[in-house]
Order: structure tokens, then sequence, then C-alpha cells
């Protein structure tokens, strides 16, 4: 049988070999960054470095099943096997815990089977399911989970203000109307992290979209600047905590695993 396309994914996109991500329906834009999916070749395993994003997903692997990936707060490396598809609903930060339902900080930095989490979320998404079907119905249970969710909108404003490097926690939490202390509950809940984490993950990603935009690796000490370093040493400690790298090494792995 021929496989065919999800609704949300372009003509002639689906199942191509790599990793792809697309605009979500515009019901589900909200709180959902992106739809994705990895289609692994047959001829080998395929090993992949996972960077702290300040989201978390919910997904579907050929032959496993069902899970929720936590935030992360350092690199995870893994690996998929060699012919298979995982599909994935990708969660904007903040909106990881009111879709799911509990404090995203319980599942920091953890892959938790969904059926230990959202029992019913779980049972229309088994492990031998085709991929085309595992992609609709996981776009469909995200759908009603997020009909399901009471937003917290301050939090959600908070996680928008600290975006900015520069922005102070007790200037974003008189922002919302929140005390310092309601703000860390809040955001830990909704995003998974504190305020102080979710801005340094943040700006982190600021810098790794740089890398993967640029032709070449960027001049550091410019690129630290633009991204809301106060120098090329924050830089480069802050990518080792979360990439487990220098930044000219990890330049390097963007770029072998877009080409």
């Amino acid at each position: 049988m021929t496989a065919r396309e999800p609704d949300w994914v372009p003509a002639g996109a689906w199942l191509a070999p790599g990793y792809a991500e697309w605009a979500p329906p515009a019901a589900l834009r909200e709180m959902v960054a992106c739809l994705w999916a990895t289609v692994v070749p047959g001829d080998a395993d395929r090993a992949t470095l996972v960077l702290p994003d300040a989201c978390s997903d919910l997904i579907w692997e050929q032959g496993v099943g069902s899970y929720v990936a936590g935030p992360d707060t350092g690199p995870v490396r893994t690996v998929a096997k060699a012919g298979s598809v995982i599909v994935g609903v990708r969660f904007r930060p903040s909106a990881g815990g009111t879709v799911l339902g509990l404090p995203l900080s319980e599942v920091c930095d953890q892959r938790v089977a969904l059926a230990d989490l959202l029992p019913a979320a779980a049972r229309p998404l088994p492990a031998t399911l085709p991929p085309d079907e595992a992609a609709t119905r996981a776009v469909d249970v995200a759908g009603l989970l997020i009909a399901d969710a009471a937003p917290d909108n301050a939090a959600s404003r908070a996680a928008a203000l600290l975006r900015d490097p520069s922005a102070r926690a007790e200037v974003v939490a008189a922002g919302v109307g929140l005390s310092e202390r309601q703000l860390r509950r809040r955001v830990q809940a909704a995003a998974g992290y504190g305020p102080k984490t979710l801005q340094r993950v943040l700006r982190f990603q600021r810098f790794v979209r740089m890398l993967d935009a640029a032709p070449e690796p960027p001049d550091l000490a410019s690129a630290a600047a633009d991204a809301g370093y106060a120098d090329q040493a924050h830089l480069t400690r802050e990518c080792s905590a979360f990439s487990g790298l220098t930044p000219t090494a990890l330049a390097r792995v963007r770029h072998a695993e877009s080409g």
C-alpha cells in the first residue's frame, strides 16, 4: 500500500529521508511550534545530537509507540534504527505543561511513555501503526489535548518576554502581574524550567539558529554579541553546557547534519 500524505504536509514531502518540519494546522498554532518527522534510510542507524530548545514533544516512533520528550537542560544523543520513522508534535515553550495537564518540570530531561502520563491519549497511537496514520492521529491527539487545556496566559507572556536576554526576572514578573516567586512556580509548571534557565535556553537557541542559517561558521565574537551573550567566553561556557561542544565544534556538527 502506498503511504498517503497527512494533509498538513506539502505535496511530495512525506517520508523523504532525513528530518523535516512543517507548520501545524492554524487551530493548533497558539500551542504548537511545528510538526516534524524523521525518516531514517534503511542502510544504517542514525545518531543525532538533540539540543535544548525549551520545547516539549509528543512523539510516535515506529516499533516503539508514543511518548513525551520533556524539555532538556543538556545535550541528548539519540540513535534511531535504520528504516524507522518518527513523527512528532512540538509544543511551544510554556505550552507543554498546559497541554499535558501536569507540571512540565516533572518530565524535564526525560522521555516518558505517553501511556504512563495519559493512558487515554496513548491508546490511538500503538507502535504498529503505519507512519502516515500515526502522523494523522498524533496531530488529532494533540488537538484534543489542546481543546481541553486551560492556557496560563501569564506564563506564556513571561516566556515571550524572556526571549530578550537582557530581561530581568523581577521586571518580567511585574509585567505579567506576578510576584517573582509566583513567576518561578508558574513558569516551571508551564515550561519545565525556572525563568532564568528558560531565558538561557532561548538565548542558546538564538545562537543555534544563527549557525544553521550561516553558510559558513560565523565570527564567534560577533555571533556572541548578536545572540545576547556578554562576550565570546560567555558563549563558549553556555554552548558547552547545552551541547557538550565548543561553538566551533557545534557549528561543524550542525553543518554535517544538514548536509
